[in-house]
């Protein structure tokens, strides 16, 4: 009996977007069928800041349950308003057969989309989240996309949406530095056909668009609720960070939709309503401590995958997905996707292990 060691080295080349995104609606379809198979991330700080953040659970339908779990070390930048990492280690995933419970494999390090190779962490993973809410949130006709951020994350998630829409035209993108936003629209709309316009401001890229994507590193709210039209679908990806609050490395809770938006949205939906309240993530917390929304408004994102909620009612409904943040049902999901196709290729390293009850009858001797 053995298991399957990947190196970050081999897990490249291996997952395409709209295979991740299939995964990933397994997994939460699968954890809203057996809530017990999944839990909400849990994090842990050191005094200096360094961050663990862990991710049980796992996906029956793919027969794999597990954990991952990775570290990181935040720092906030403009006085709060944004944050980046000042170091991330290689994510790694244990994972065990559903039935048995046989170590399968430990993969270390980011599994990242095929075409677009590495462009940053958890990337792949949160954008092909954000394609289920695409699926079954986004207008059928929808042509037009508004993408706040112009890093790896951004190209990402503008994959995961033509993964799922694909007769979208044209993209209007903002980031805050000019030629981050230029470099993005040259490379991407040759890369993707499409045409990318880069636009001078965050207004100027919500306008008149039929899907709203944000895709930054802020701590602050990006846009007023009031700008939204009718018929606009917007997703937002940023977690929580209270437990970085409360043990004093940032100023305040993150923020990146404001309550304008919760307030006018038809339909909300997060991935997981326990996470909201657990991590009390800004974005969702705050308006229901205000009255705004009840947690049990909240549509979790499994209940689109199973059916037994609907994303979209009609064309002028405004439709909001809270990607609050990952879980086994996607991290796992992505990592069993990854393990599968490296044994496909014949990559990695297979280790035997004794049997554990053959150690533990050595140990009583």
């Amino acid at each position: 009996m053995g298991f399957l060691l990947l190196k970050p080295e081999e897990i490249q080349d291996l997952v395409q977007m709209d295979e991740a995104i299939e995964a990933v609606e397994k997994g939460y379809a699968g954890g809203k069928k057996y809530p017990f198979i999944n839990a909400p991330r849990r994090r842990v700080h050191s005094p200096a800041g360094v961050r663990i953040s862990n991710f049980p659970g796992g996906v029956d339908e793919m027969g794999v349950i597990g954990a991952a779990t990775r570290a990181d070390h935040v720092i906030q930048l403009d006085e709060g308003k944004n944050q980046e990492y000042s170091y991330r280690e290689h994510p790694i995933h244990v994972l065990n057969d559903a039935d048995t419970g046989q170590l399968l494999s430990i993969v270390v390090g980011e599994p990242v989309e095929k075409s677009l190779g590495y462009t940053s962490l958890v990337a792949l993973r949160t954008a092909a989240t954000s394609g289920v809410g695409f699926k079954y949130m986004v207008r059928q006709d929808a042509q037009t996309a508004g993408l706040l951020g112009s890093a790896g994350q951004a190209a990402n998630q503008l994959l995961a949406l033509l993964s799922v829409r694909p007769e979208i035209q044209k993209v209007k993108v903002f980031s805050r530095n000019e030629e981050n936003r230029a470099k993005f629209s040259r490379k991407y709309s040759q890369k993707f056909g499409l045409e990318i316009e880069p636009v001078a401001s965050i207004e100027a890229a919500i306008k008149g668009v039929d899907v709203i994507l944000c895709a930054t590193n802020t701590n602050v709210v990006l846009f007023d609720g009031d700008l939204l039209e009718p018929g606009q679908h917007v997703t937002g990806i940023i977690g929580g960070n209270m437990q970085l609050v409360q043990g004093g490395f940032l100023k305040a809770a993150r923020r990146e939709i404001d309550d304008r938006t919760v307030e006018r949205a038809d339909v909300v939906v997060a991935n997981l309503r326990e996470s909201v309240i657990s991590e009390q993530q800004g974005d969702l917390y705050e308006p229901i401590q205000r009255g705004i929304i009840s947690i049990e408004d909240i549509i979790e994102l499994g209940s689109l995958a199973t059916g037994e909620a609907t994303g979209r009612n009609n064309d002028e409904e405004i439709t909001y997905h809270k990607n609050n943040n990952g879980t086994a049902a996607s991290e796992i999901a992505v990592a069993m996707l990854v393990y599968e196709k490296a044994m496909a290729n014949g990559r990695g390293t297979m280790f035997d292990l004794i049997e554990s009850e053959a150690l533990m009858k050595g140990f009583a001797k």
